[in-house]
């Protein structure tokens, strides 16, 4: 039986920073060929010849390695509660305030401490709700609750489009998302043959601009970039009439957010559009979540034999699986033609990866083999809004100034 972690280089991420590497205790390998295997068969573009690489392919070009009970990112931490453990992130800048404003602590102690010495004296259950009212993300591990994913759509052969004569090809994907989990779902749709069109606004550009560049520029290069302000009537009126030109608008929003902007996701999946909405934890939870703390809360983690604790297993982990999951539902749907709303919560995604039936123990790893080396940028992705005028004009939607 072929070793998929030994070959993914996953357990160079799992594990202490001091200890050895571990056998990572889940299939992630298998689930992300058996969406990659589909979507090749009918991609009519050049999908990734091993999937596995795209579980790893941050760390790697970041340069990170396995941390323990700290992410491979840096930025979630599991923590020792009264009844167990949780996963807390601090992703964005204004997290140290949510932290102070959680915990009662000072804002200018270190907010990782802070959380700590909090988590350590309270429930889990009380932990996840109070955070989760001021918008921090945590998860307690190994949250209980049945996925809705349909694991028959992944066994179930993909409709071929080439059948009557339609392909991939050309396609418009209106990609609203940010970070990972979203951006990879519009990537491998434009590796099968999809035109993508990135949309920010002024004051919400996509946080992964910050982040390494080169990574950045493999999943965005060949993209181009508009940037409207909802706020603004005559942009408004673009932005929306540019959804419903697409046949695939991919976001990561709650509800409420897009629908102040009069995008209503229902209606558009009812005029024929594939709207995917990419969540934590499904689009009836305002909660947050990020791909280390949601794959906590899947039990998506490893247990280190020797100090019988919980590390995390790979680089949020949930994100890559939930974007290849998405892209193969997404091109399912494109190659039917058939309008839908695709209601994908990374929390089910991670589930399934760490079904029990699945599950084996977490071993030392001697001679871990290090990280696949990531793929080559095919170009450098577009400055925010660089072709905001030209995809307008293309589109009919503004004439050129």
């Amino acid at each position: 039986m072929t070793d998929h972690w030994r070959e993914s280089g996953l357990a160079t991420l799992t594990g202490r920073a001091d200890g050895p590497a571990l056998k990572p205790p889940h299939p992630t390998v298998p689930v992300a060929r058996r969406c990659a295997s589909q979507m090749r068969a009918v991609g009519g573009g050049e999908l990734i010849a091993d999937p596995a690489v795209l579980l790893t392919e941050r760390a790697a070009f970041r340069g990170h390695t396995r941390n323990g009970r700290i992410s491979v990112g840096g930025t979630c931490r599991l923590m020792r509660a009264v009844d167990g453990w949780v996963a807390v992130s601090c992703a964005r800048p204004s997290d140290a305030d949510l932290v102070a404003a959680v915990t009662g602590a000072p804002a200018e102690t270190s907010p990782w401490e802070t959380l700590e010495t909090w988590c350590s004296t309270r429930k889990a259950e009380e932990i996840v709700a109070r955070t989760g009212l001021l918008g921090l993300a945590a998860s307690r591990l190994g949250e209980r609750a049945p996925t809705r994913l349909d694991e028959r759509a992944l066994t179930s052969p993909l409709p071929d489009p080439r059948m009557d004569g339609r392909d991939l090809t050309g396609s418009l994907v209106v990609d609203f998302s940010a970070l990972w989990a979203g951006p990879l779902c519009a990537h491998l749709l434009q590796l099968a043959g999809a035109a993508v069109v990135k949309v920010e606004t002024p004051t919400r550009p996509d946080g992964a601009r910050r982040g390494h560049r080169g990574f950045y520029d493999l999943l965005h290069a060949g993209q181009r970039s508009v940037v409207l302000d909802p706020e603004r009537s005559s942009e408004l009126r673009d932005l929306q009439s540019l959804v419903r030109r697409a046949d695939v608008v991919i976001e990561a929003s709650r509800p409420r957010a897009l629908a102040r902007w009069g995008l209503d996701a229902d209606s558009a999946a009812g005029s024929g559009t594939i709207w995917v909405s990419i969540t934590a934890y499904g689009r009836a939870c305002d909660r947050v979540g990020f791909g280390d703390d949601v794959a906590a809360a899947a039990g998506l983690v490893a247990w280190d034999p020797e100090t019988r604790e919980p590390v995390f297993c790979g680089d949020a982990i949930a994100d890559p699986l939930t974007g290849l999951y998405a892209a193969h539902q997404a091109m399912s749907a494109l190659a039917r033609r058939r309008g839908a709303l695709l209601d994908i919560a990374m929390v089910d995604v991670a589930r399934w990866a760490a079904s029990p039936s699945w599950r084996s123990q977490a071993k030392p790893v001697e001679n871990a083999p290090g990280l696949p080396a990531p793929r080559t940028a095919p170009g450098i992705a577009s400055e925010s809004g660089e072709d905001t005028e030209v995809v307008l004009s293309e589109l009919g939607i503004r004439q050129c100034s």
